[in-house]
């Protein structure tokens, strides 16, 4: 293996790790932002009112976009795998 095969692998990674965890993450921001922007408007200072809606809506995004990571994961798998006899 040389070292752009070791570069394009890591990348490769790096990218999938970045596809599997982005709908949950981006869902809990974008819910944070809300229920932020809610107790700034009335000068809630609660910390715990914000945890239960961004775990449901993390659990929501998990829920709805499941098939399509497991599909993702496992391409991403059969490729590193059908790829060994030809990068070694």
């Amino acid at each position: 293996m040389d070292q752009q095969t070791a570069i394009d692998i890591g990348r490769q990674a790096l990218w999938t790790s970045l596809m599997i965890g982005s709908p949950v993450l981006l869902s809990g921001l974008v819910v944070g932002l809300l229920i932020g922007l809610f107790q700034a408007l009335t000068q809630i200072q609660e910390q715990t009112i914000a945890f239960v809606p961004k775990i449901v809506a993390m659990v929501l995004a998990l829920s709805i976009t499941l098939p399509w990571l497991i599909t993702y994961l496992v391409q991403y798998s059969t490729d590193l795998i059908g790829g060994i006899p030809g990068r070694f």
